[in-house]
């Protein structure tokens, strides 16, 4: 009697082992879906992200490219002021 429940215990353990490991397969697997499905959400937020940087960064560096040209225009026009200036004068001394 003794043999034979220690036999049905060793089964049953055994029995388990293969349970609990077939167990862990799944688990792995599930692991590794939810893994993968979190990766691609994080890289669509990511590009999207991106995205969103790119065009505020687009923006800004349209609106610094009109403030220099305006900035240039106007150094522009006072360096031609000053050169009609000074060529005035040189006429009035070369006279």
């Amino acid at each position: 009697m003794k043999t034979k429940f220690c036999l049905t215990i060793a089964a049953a353990l055994l029995a388990l082992t293969a349970f609990s490991y077939g167990q862990v397969g799944t688990d792995v697997k599930d692991a590794a879906k939810d893994t993968g499905h979190a990766t691609k959400k994080a890289a669509v937020k990511t590009g999207h992200a991106t995205e969103k940087a790119a065009d505020k960064t687009g923006d800004a560096t349209e609106a610094a490219a009109k403030k220099t040209g305006h900035g240039v225009k106007k150094g522009t026009k006072a360096v031609g002021h000053g050169v009609k200036k000074g060529a005035e004068k040189t006429e009035d001394v070369v006279k």
